[in-house]
């Protein structure tokens, strides 16, 4: 099979190989792999970012992957040839709280991702893909709208007479656009474009503010809460964002701290969170059975994940620097067979 493989850090350093296929274990499913997607840990990871927690070299990438089932291990009882199946981020965490056990084996950094053609998964690790949604649509949700769900359903319960503030036009920022707006909350959204503040209001959106002009816009989303401040902001970005999210966030509100592509580190103001009342929780993607909530939720609403565009799998490193640039509107994704 053909399989891309860092062979030491850096885009550069990817190539385009011939591997040995698999064959399913017993408890295990291969799958022949038709759509992958990318996340902006994927650019960390093959930039050697994640040290000591990742393959440094001979690592084939991505977490997010959809194909066919071909083959099925002994005991295997829930799949069978030609299957439509979507992996799990996390493989062995099925259900329930986070746990470190589950949180140490992932896909496309500790372990080998889904930038293949054939893959073995552990049967559990699979759900199935329903009717009327395509590979490339499946691909999108295992990372970025798990996460989106966890955020804005699980631990932020966004619904009506809420409202939910977004930072710009990634993957986890729309996904967490279209299931407040699916559950009847209002959504704020942040973008530095014009442009794109356009695209997330046809999206959804209610409200936009262009932080590249407003740098106050904590305050501007009080405003347009009247003076209350929003229920949940769903914190993408780290660094350069966290304290006008703060700023943003109602007495008793909560951010959802997910992303850091501005940095990893940022200063606190203890006493607004203090007197503020305000909750930080850590967003760590999520379960199979959250993924299975997303794909029921997408089926019921009618949601479809919004795709950026799609690079054949030989373009890999092409398509992991335009995440990197931050220029996509939606998810980035590799087209595989």
């Amino acid at each position: 099979m053909k399989a891309m493989v860092m062979e030491a850090p850096g885009l550069e350093n990817l190539r385009l190989k011939e591997v040995a296929d698999p064959e399913a274990g017993p408890g295990e499913v291969l799958v022949r792999l038709r759509a992958a997607s990318l996340n902006f840990r994927d650019v960390l990871a093959l930039r050697g970012g994640y040290g000591s927690r990742q393959k440094q070299a001979g690592l084939i990438p991505l977490s997010d992957g959809a194909g066919e089932v071909v083959q099925v291990g002994r005991g295997v009882r829930n799949f069978k040839p030609g299957d439509r199946v979507v992996n799990s981020f996390f493989p062995r965490w099925l259900a329930g709280p986070p746990d470190e056990r589950f949180l140490q084996q992932d896909l496309g950094g500790i372990e080998d991702g889904v930038a293949c053609e054939l893959r073995v998964f552990a049967a559990d690790g699979l759900v199935a893909i329903p009717a009327g949604m395509s590979y490339l649509e499946a691909a999108t949700l295992p990372c970025a709208a798990v996460t989106a769900w966890n955020a804005v359903r699980v631990h932020g319960n966004a619904g009506p007479e809420q409202t939910v503030l977004t930072q710009g036009s990634g993957g986890v920022a729309l996904f967490a656009l279209q299931f407040a707006r699916a559950a009847g909350a209002r959504v704020i959204v942040i973008s530095s474009t014009a442009s794109k503040l356009e695209r997330l209001q046809a999206v959804g959106a209610q409200h936009g503010i262009n932080y590249s002009d407003d740098a106050e816009w904590g305050k501007t989303a009080r405003k347009i809460t009247a003076g209350r401040g929003v229920d949940l902001v769903v914190e993408t970005a780290g660094a350069a964002t966290l304290k006008q999210s703060i700023r943003a966030t109602r007495v008793g509100g909560m951010i959802a701290m997910i992303g850091m592509v501005s940095g990893p580190t940022a200063e606190l103001n203890l006493p607004l969170v203090a007197m503020g009342s305000l909750r930080v929780h850590g967003i760590a993607v999520g379960s199979r059975e959250h993924l299975e909530q997303v794909l029921a939720a997408c089926a019921v609403n009618g949601l479809k994940p919004v795709i950026d565009r799609a690079y054949p799998l030989a373009d890999l490193a092409e398509a992991l620097r335009h995440v990197e640039s931050g220029r996509q509107f939606g998810k980035v994704c590799v087209e595989i067979g």
